[in-house]
Parts: structure tokens; C-alpha cells; sequence
């Protein structure tokens, strides 16, 4: 049964999309709207913890991505000279019998597809830039690029870290630059296999621990696909300015020979088999103690943008879309501003732990727990009441 209320989803990355979806299954009257004209499967690789397959399941696609992605038994750690093993950590079995869940390595186009086709298909809408919103004391009224107009009684912004909405809300605000850019490449599995080396399901491969930025620099390198057919790596490398003006421009081999001329002959083989790379800059914020405002809530890189050394960027932002559904669930809808300030109080701790982490680039390069990342359940998850201040 449909609940009297209609919101509308601004961007369906993986977090609107995934907000979209739980609103929908909940019985809400949900819209979403998109600026890139169609989906498209972007080139980039994902990592889902147990954290984040727990709403997986909820949203009815955990067998699909179980099914699609690589199960590691291990995320490795390594030194990226002399590959000695930093770190171990039990994934596989382990981790579903430890977290609840499965931890897989899927690429982030496949997992998307899987989320935007649960969604009803009359409800997504793309082509629609966002440039202005009014709010009355009944509705949001949004204004896009192309001059048509919608109406929906709230509006969550999952538009991302240039999000209209987060300066509707804060003003504009440019995110920082963090100093550090990401080659992003995928390299087909086939050509692998003429190494007499082991290309292994989840590794990450450091530079020595120099607590010197300028020299530091990292390699995370995982299957995308249950066959293992495509291997993705993921930089993180020094530069000290973005002044390209753009998004994202294409690296080279050689550019890549150049930042790992060290490492080890897995990596070096890796940048052999390198067709096509790209480089992005990687910028984050600090944490921000608004939220939400009126009728307007963020979620994800909107609201909490990090960098991606902890793989949990995206899975920040699905916990954000499943505590927001639950917190409208809690509180009903018509008293939309107390649900809105219960899910920031329950997101605010641990999205902005998650950030620093992210910033320091020390997760899991050592042996330890991971259990207060893998093993959170948003769903069971004690909530924290008003009151008790989380900013």
C-alpha cells in the first residue's frame, strides 16, 4: 500500500538509487532524477563488505551480486618492493560466519544495473539536471536544466559531491582537493595468464611506511567477476594540483611506469597489460553537521564525501539510504524533521570515523579487526535517540 507522502530522489548513483529502491519497497511514492541522459556500466570496480550486503539483501539483490561478483578468502596487504605479506585478513567464509554476510568484489556498473532494474522504470527519470528548488510549508517545487518542473512533499539529495541540493542547503563550497589522484584501469584476466605469477583476488600494495605523503603511494588490485575474466586496480598517488577542469582525464602506461617504477614484478605486470587508464582527483570534506534542512535530507558523498582508501565510500552511502527509510519507518513521515535528525544523529559517529580513516589510508595495511566496519547491521543497529548529541 502506497504511504500519502511523495518523495523525489535527486541522482541514482548507487546511493539514490539504492534510497529509491528501500522507499519503493516500503510502500513510498518515490521519483528519481538523474542528470546523465541513460545508465551506463562506468569502468570502475567496488568492493561490498558484509555491511553493505546486508541491505544488498533487503533490497532483493544479494543472490544476483553474490552470483556476479569474486568472493576473496583474503584481503592481502603487501609491501610493494619486497611483497612481504603486512596484513591477512580472513574474508571468505570467515567473514560470513563472523559478519553475517558475504564480503564480495564486483564491478560498481554490475551492482548498479542490479539496483536501477528493482526500481519501477516509470519512476526514473533522466536527463534532469537539477538547478533550483523552492520549498513551501507543503512541498519542494524543482526546477531543472531543461525548464520542466516536478513537485514531491521531500527531497533526498544523493546528488553526489557537487550536489545542487547540499548548497541550496550550506551555499556553495568547493570541495578540498586532497593532494592525491586515482588510476583507475580494468585488464582482462586472459591476458594474465602467460605471468608464471599469482594474481591474487584482493590485494593492496603499499610503499614503505615513510609518513611522508609526498613519496607514499598504493595500488588496490581485485577481481571484478566470479569467472575472474576482468582485474581491476586502483591507485592512490601524490599530485600536488588539479587543473584540468574536469572530472577525470586519461593517464598512460607510461605515466603509470613512472609513479611504480619499484614495485614488485606483480605490479609491473599489471602496467604491462594496461590498455586504457584514466586518473581522477580524489577530494573529501570535513564532516558537516548539517544534514538536513525543512524538506531537504543528504545522503552520501552529498553530505560526507572521503577519500576511497577504506572501499567504503559507497557503501557509506547505501547505510545512509537504509537508516533513512528506517528512520521515516520509526517516526512516520508527517513528522519528517524528527526522522530526519534521528537518522543524522545515527549516521554522523560512524560516517565520520569512516571519513578520517578514509583521510589516513592505515585501514587494514596492518593485521586488525575489521568487525566495527563489517559486522554494523543499520537494520538492527540500536538507535540512538535525540538528545544525545552526535556532532
Amino acid at each position: 500500500m502506497t504511504k500519502p507522502t511523495t518523495i523525489a530522489v535527486i541522482g541514482a548513483g548507487l546511493g539514490g538509487a539504492a534510497a529509491a529502491r528501500l522507499l519503493q519497497k516500503a510502500g513510498y511514492a518515490t521519483k528519481v532524477f538523474e542528470q546523465a541522459p541513460a545508465f551506463s556500466r562506468l569502468g570502475a570496480g567496488i568492493q561490498l563488505g558484509p555491511n553493505v550486503m546486508k541491505v544488498a539483501a533487503v533490497m532483493g539483490i544479494e543472490e544476483q551480486a553474490n552470483a556476479i561478483g569474486c568472493h576473496p578468502d583474503f584481503w592481502f596487504s603487501r609491501d610493494a618492493v619486497t611483497g612481504e605479506y603486512l596484513s591477512r585478513i580472513p574474508l571468505g567464509k570467515s567473514a560470513v560466519e563472523r559478519f553475517g554476510n558475504s564480503y564480495i568484489t564486483i564491478h560498481r556498473g554490475d551492482l548498479h544495473q542490479l539496483i536501477i532494474d528493482t526500481l519501477d522504470p516509470d519512476t526514473l527519470h533522466f536527463g534532469k539536471t537539477l538547478v533550483d528548488i523552492e520549498q513551501t510549508p507543503d512541498e519542494v517545487i524543482l526546477h531543472f536544466a531543461d525548464g520542466t518542473t516536478d513537485r514531491a512533499t521531500h527531497v533526498i539529495g544523493g546528488d553526489g559531491i557537487d550536489s545542487k541540493l547540499r548548497e541550496k542547503l550550506l551555499g556553495p563550497e568547493e570541495p578540498t582537493y586532497s593532494g592525491w589522484v586515482a588510476h583507475r584501469a580494468l585488464i582482462r584476466g586472459e591476458d594474465l595468464k602467460k605471468y608464471d605469477l599469482e594474481f591474487e583476488d584482493c590485494v593492496k600494495w603499499w610503499s614503505k611506511d615513510t609518513h611522508d605523503e609526498s613519496v607514499d603511494r598504493h595500488m588496490m588490485v581485485y577481481n571484478t567477476k566470479a569467472d575472474r575474466s576482468e582485474y581491476y586496480y586502483v591507485t592512490g598517488v601524490p599530485e600536488p594540483a588539479w587543473n584540468h577542469g574536469t572530472s577525470h582525464v586519461k593517464s598512460s602506461p607510461a605515466e603509470m611506469r613512472e609513479a611504480f617504477h619499484d614495485y614488485h614484478p606483480i605490479v609491473q605486470a599489471l602496467v604491462d597489460e594496461t590498455k586504457e587508464v584514466t586518473k581522477w582527483p580524489l577530494y573529501e570534506r570535513k564532516p558537516q553537521a548539517v544534514w538536513h534542512q525543512d524538506r531537504v535530507v543528504l545522503l552520501g558523498d552529498a553530505c560526507h564525501p572521503m577519500r576511497p582508501h577504506m572501499a567504503q565510500g559507497a557503501g557509506m552511502a547505501i547505510e545512509d539510504a537504509a537508516m533513512l527509510v528506517r528512520c521515516l519507518d520509526e517516526v512516520g513521515a508527517a513528522d519528517y524533521q524528527q526522522a530526519y535528525e534521528l537518522y543524522r544523529l545515527n549516521r554522523f559517529e560512524r560516517t565520520s570515523r569512516v571519513q578520517k580513516v578514509s583521510h589516513n589510508n592505515t585501514w587494514l595495511r596492518h593485521d586488525e579487526d575489521p568487525s566495527w566496519v563489517y559486522g554494523y547491521d543499520v537494520f538492527n543497529v540500536p538507535l540512538q535517540q535525540p538528545g544525545k548529541c552526535a556532532a
